[in-house]
């Protein structure tokens, strides 16, 4: 399988010398085309820092990120944009919708953006809608849809244009169980049928167990990873709760 993503000697410090924070330290982590990778540890463990650097928020104070081939850490401005648009697809816990745009409008901009043909773009938005139950809420505006529905709406957006891989943040962190659940299945049957590549952080581990490996981090450092294996979900999802609960953190983090 190909290497997605490969993370080697990545360190983030922040502060000035005297002054200083380390968030990261000495993050070594490969992604493989196919997978479905959740991120867990307790808060503050260097989650969200770790998320921002691979989506080239951030930049590491050390180390190197390959992602689809290409070293982001050397990369400029303009060519960090390019790379966001064409390789990486985002889902936020706040959706980042346009409110003046339809729920297809916003699905299609990153196709729009990067001139597909009409009939292409309108085959792609079909195709990802249905794959996430959306397609009767495509004339819609966002104030006008649920909250999963949102999401969802984000989740077609991030990957309509077929990233080489799929960020997404605390993903059902806004979302009752029920919609969440939804968005979980439809996340999990896009990894499966599409071989979709997704890292997803979050601190619930009922998400993390429609996951196919679990990588956890506690103070800058990846500590321990899972991988689901035969289990079921159920099975799998016991075992996060096992390691959550070794690591330590507030109750927050391990529901």
């Amino acid at each position: 399988m190909t290497t997605i993503l490969e993370a080697t000697h990545v360190e983030k410090t922040y502060g000035i010398k005297g002054n200083t924070y380390t968030a990261l330290q000495d993050i070594n982590l490969e992604i493989r085309e196919g997978e479905f990778v959740g991120i867990m540890g307790p808060s503050g463990a260097g989650k969200s820092t770790l998320l921002n650097i691979f989506s080239t928020i951030d930049t590491p104070t050390a180390g190197e990120v390959v992602i689809a081939g290409q070293n982001i850490v050397t990369m400029n401005e303009e060519q960090l944009s390019d790379f966001r648009r064409n390789k990486l697809g985002f889902i936020f816990q706040d959706y980042n919708l346009l409110d003046t745009l339809t729920v297809k409008e916003n699905i299609l901009l990153p196709l729009a953006l990067s001139k597909v043909p009409a009939a292409e773009i309108e085959r792609r938005v079909n195709e990802i809608a249905d794959t996430f139950s959306i397609r009767d809420i495509l004339d819609k505006y966002p104030y006008q849809i649920s909250g999963g529905q949102k999401q969802r709406t984000a989740a077609s957006r991030a990957i309509v244009a077929d990233p080489s891989l799929i960020l997404a943040d605390e993903p059902t962190g806004a979302l009752d169980s029920k919609s969440a659940t939804s968005l979980l299945q439809s996340l999990k049957k896009l990894n499966e049928e599409n071989g979709s590549t997704i890292m997803m952080v979050t601190h619930d581990a009922y998400a993390a167990s429609y996951c196919k490996r679990v990588v956890f981090i506690k103070d800058g450092q990846l500590v321990q990873e899972l991988h689901k294996k035969n289990q079921t979900r159920n099975m799998f999802f016991d075992q996060i709760m096992e390691v959550l609960a070794a690591l330590g953190g507030e109750h927050d983090d391990i529901v």
